[in-house]
C-alpha cells in the first residue's frame, strides 16, 4: 500500500513536470510563432499588396526570429529595421524582442505573394 507522503510528492513531481514542459530549457517551439498574409486590396505599381503579420503566441518573450523568405520580392520598399533579406531568410526587427501575444506588420507588392514560414528563434522563458 502507498502512504500518503509518497502519493503527495509523485503528485509534486509529476506538476513540475508540466510546468518544466510548457517552457522546457527556456524554449518555445517554432508553431508558437503565427504568420498572417493577407492582401491589402492595393495595387503598387502594378503589384497587388500583401499585409503581413508576424504573431508569437508564445508564453514567453522571443528574439532573433528568421522567417524563411525565398523568393521574396517586392517594388514596395519593407523597412530594413522591421524585415531585413539575406539570402532565402528574412530577419524580423533587426533580431529584436517580440513579446508574448505581440505582433510586427509590414506590408509588400509583388505577385505571387511568398510563403514565410518561422525558421529559427530565441525565446526568452524563465529557466
Amino acid at each position: 500500500m502507498i502512504n500518503l507522503s509518497t502519493m503527495i510528492a509523485a503528485i509534486i513531481i509529476l506538476l513540475l513536470s508540466f510546468i518544466n514542459e510548457g517552457c522546457a530549457a527556456g524554449s518555445c517551439s517554432l508553431d508558437t510563432i503565427n504568420i498572417g498574409t493577407q492582401r491589402s486590396g492595393r495595387e503598387i505599381g502594378g503589384q497587388p499588396e500583401w499585409n503581413v503579420q508576424v504573431i508569437n503566441n508564445c508564453d514567453c518573450p522571443q528574439k532573433q526570429i528568421i522567417l524563411s523568405c525565398q523568393g521574396f520580392q517586392t517594388i514596395e520598399p519593407v523597412d530594413p529595421s522591421i524585415l531585413s533579406k539575406q539570402r532565402d531568410n528574412c530577419l524580423l526587427i533587426n533580431g529584436g524582442i517580440v513579446q508574448p501575444g505581440s505582433s510586427v506588420s509590414f506590408s509588400y507588392a509583388w505577385d505571387p505573394p511568398v510563403i514565410m514560414l518561422p525558421r529559427f528563434s530565441v525565446s526568452l522563458c524563465p529557466t
